[in-house]
């Protein structure tokens, strides 16, 4: 099974659908990256290079902007992406404390 996945041909992210291990070997169109940190279901990989502003599409819709320039293979999340629709969190405030 791949362990990335792409749902719609505009999408420029893959979306890690079994886990990834912080230095495992993963292909993307052919091409042979290595994760360079843990990557969890559901999270994103770079399937291009996408410039510092432009717009991340995943399953044919944007969900941010990059916050900086992001090459192909790249983990996308929070570090270098922010929402175009509500408030972006930094890791410390991701979730909800009590």
């Amino acid at each position: 099974m791949q362990k990335l996945f792409k749902i719609n041909p505009l999408d420029n992210v893959y979306v890690v659908r079994q886990s990834i291990a912080a230095g495992e070997d993963f292909i993307l169109e052919g091409e042979t990256f290595m994760a360079t940190k843990a990557l969890g279901l559901g999270h994103k990989v770079a399937a291009s290079a996408i410039l510092m502003g432009q717009q991340v599409i995943k399953f044919g819709i944007p969900i941010g902007s990059a916050t900086q320039d992001i090459h192909v293979g790249d983990h996308i999340h929070l570090h270098n992406l922010k929402s175009d629709y509500i408030p972006t969190y930094t890791l410390e405030d991701e979730f909800i404390k009590p």
